[in-house]
């Protein structure tokens, strides 16, 4: 298999900062945002693997944040497919400001089929 890698490039806004996002109080990058980051790089590597009517969700993110990025800073975020097994994906996600690194980790995504999916989904509501 040949890995597939997207870097997504960011700059930090006061929206994205923990203080905003309620999970901490100071105005650096949010750990939660910049999980919702490494997702976004891992699902633009997923597009050729997606047949009609599929799509890939999320199942699991094991990552460490090891340095704070301030607002104004530019991150670059990747994600490279590591691992297909069936419907399950495999990515190393890392991400960097321009001091270094800031974060690495795994995360796994699901192709599913878009509609069955949304109807199981859904159904949750008349239960």
């Amino acid at each position: 298999m040949e890995n597939k890698i997207f870097t997504l490039h960011k700059t930090v806004t006061e929206a994205d900062t923990a203080a905003c996002v309620g999970s901490g109080s100071l105005p650096v990058l949010a750990t939660p945002v910049l999980i919702a980051w490494m997702e976004a790089a891992a699902c633009s590597c997923c597009g050729e693997l997606l047949e009609e009517g599929t799509t890939s969700v999320g199942t699991e993110m094991n990552m460490r944040h090891t340095a704070a990025s301030p607002v104004g800073m530019k991150v670059t975020v990747t994600a490279e497919l590591t691992a297909v097994e069936g419907r399950m994906l495999s990515f190393r996600v890392m991400a960097e400001d321009a001091a270094g690194p800031i974060g690495e980790g795994t995360h796994t995504r699901a192709i599913v089929r878009s509609e069955r999916f949304m109807e199981k989904t859904n159904a949750k509501l008349s239960q």
